[in-house]
């Protein structure tokens, strides 16, 4: 995962997923545009050798000021190329989110996802996301327990 630069941002935004996956995830423009006015918006292009091929942004309440007594981090948005899916990327990059968010110390990571065929359900699943119960705006929200102690 890398920064986003005046050099690579273009690119970023030129990634797409499937026609059918649009329902599920916002254009990276439309993220990169909610991230300037979400100070607890952490975000990273996703890299394959030398080529951007997704994009993967959270809300970091540690990113906040002032600091919340009890911040929270969730995956807001995360999406890989069409052309780049099914590669084990996804996966790939979900790990390195997941061991960034708990190196900041963070003891779960929350995010969710539009329930449908195609959608990102399993891949969450077997990571080790698991449902909360709840429904936020329709979408599943799930969690990961990232501190050996959760049970």
């Amino acid at each position: 995962m890398r920064e986003i630069t005046a050099d690579t941002v273009r690119a970023v935004t030129g990634l797409a997923v499937t026609e059918y996956q649009n329902r599920f995830v916002a254009p990276n423009a439309v993220s990169l545009a909610q991230a300037l006015f979400a100070p607890e918006a952490w975000y990273r292009a996703i890299y394959l050798d030398e080529q951007p091929v997704g994009f993967v942004m959270l809300s970091d309440e540690s990113l906040r000021e002032p600091l919340p007594d009890k911040p929270e981090v969730g995956v807001w948005r995360f999406m890989v190329d069409a052309k780049h899916q099914h590669k084990g990327i996804g996966r790939a990059a979900m790990l390195l989110v997941i061991e960034h968010v708990r190196s900041k110390g963070f003891k779960k990571l929350a995010l969710s996802y539009v329930p449908a065929d195609g959608g990102p359900e399993p891949l969450y699943l077997s990571l080790g996301f698991r449902p909360t119960g709840a429904v936020d705006e329709g979408e599943v929200v799930m969690e990961l327990q990232l501190d050996a102690s959760a049970g």
